[in-house]
């Protein structure tokens, strides 16, 4: 049976984070020699990581496997103070792309930290956000993901005025509001920050989600398995009351039945041309209907390494095309206008 209508949720795909980081390394290709190094994945996403290791970037697990003088980048999910020391290390020219709404989790752990709270960070263990934020204040704070380990993070508390609450920024809104619920009635001074540390575009994914998945017979998720913000939305379209729930990497991956009423997301760090070419798979006969939550015109600039270096690399382009060097800093230039580019669309256009 032929699907008659898919369900397009706005917003999905790439947030401004993710935007900030994939375009930043798509600079760093364009203007380094090959390879450029990238500390973890630039997001968590498959077919993201591939386009670029098709371009030359090396993706490593360790900083002291790149070598001394290389170009190197930080994932975009932060990493722990002394992998950021060590990879200054050896004149390698570092660009940190770690999303600015981690950073303000970091920031808040570190301050929380000096001030002698216990730190209940919600998170998924081994994700590599969660791997450096727990490395920013390790002797104060504990990570949470089920409910016993807030029992045991519970037991260990000195002080029940000075408890903490911090949260992976991907996490699905149920998990951080029941931790925090859980909480408050052990520590009822529990601090939080005045807005909550979960990312806005990943609470806005899952709003606009929730709508679609209660009249979809069937919702597609599309992301990767390792990707957090994706496997929150598998959670949020079941908890919304969709049966028939399916992840999927790309359109080869879909098995939907009989399903005529299909939702389609997709996560934070996957590309518009994976929605794209679902939807042309799915093929539905009356065509498709978005369905808009919010709209979302967040803008992260390229991280400070690269902001530094865009006026010398516009007057560079500007030489080479006979233009005015003397003019770079106007608007114009091909890199002063990172915010008129679209991620997605720097990806489609790597040969």
């Amino acid at each position: 049976m032929p699907v008659e209508k898919v369900l397009l949720a706005e917003p999905r795909g790439f947030c401004a984070g993710v935007e900030m980081a994939i375009k930043a390394l798509a600079w760093m290709v364009r203007v380094f020699e090959p390879p450029v190094y990238c500390y973890h994945e630039i997001v968590h996403n498959r077919l993201v990581v591939d386009r670029f290791r098709e371009q030359g970037v090396i993706f490593v697990d360790d900083v002291n496997d790149v070598p001394a003088g290389s170009p190197l980048m930080l994932s975009a999910h932060g990493s722990a103070p002394d992998v950021v020391a060590a990879s200054r290390a050896n004149d390698r020219y570092v660009v940190n792309a770690v999303c600015p709404l981690v950073t303000k989790v970091h920031h808040e752990a570190k301050v929380r930290a000096r001030k002698g709270f216990t730190i209940l960070y919600v998170g998924h263990a081994g994700h590599d956000e969660a791997v450096g934020t727990l490395a920013v204040a390790p002797e104060s704070i504990q990570l949470v993901e089920h409910d016993a380990d807030l029992a045991a993070a519970a037991a260990s508390v000195t002080d029940p005025s000075r408890v903490a609450v911090l949260a992976q920024t991907t996490l699905a809104q149920n998990e951080w509001a029941g931790v925090v619920e859980r909480t408050r009635e052990r520590f009822p001074e529990v601090w939080t920050a005045s807005r909550n540390d979960l990312c806005f575009a990943t609470t806005n994914r899952q709003d606009a989600l929730t709508d679609i998945a209660k009249r979809a017979d069937a919702v597609v998720v599309i992301g990767s398995a390792n990707s957090s913000n994706t496997i929150a939305l598998t959670k949020v379209a079941r908890e919304a009351g969709c049966r028939k729930v399916l992840r999927v990497d790309g359109p080869d991956e879909l098995d939907i039945g009989a399903a005529r009423i299909v939702g389609v997301t997709a996560g934070a760090s996957a590309p518009e041309e994976l929605v794209d070419s679902v939807i042309a798979r799915l093929a539905p006969r009356d065509g498709v209907e978005v369905v808009r939550m919010t709209d979302e015109d967040e803008y992260f600039p390229p991280p400070r390494e690269l902001r530094e270096l865009i006026p010398a690399l516009d007057a560079v382009v500007a030489l080479i095309l006979g233009g005015d060097v003397t003019a770079v800093r106007a608007p114009g230039g091909p890199f002063v206008d990172d915010r008129t580019l679209d991620a997605s669309k720097v990806l489609a256009a790597f040969p």
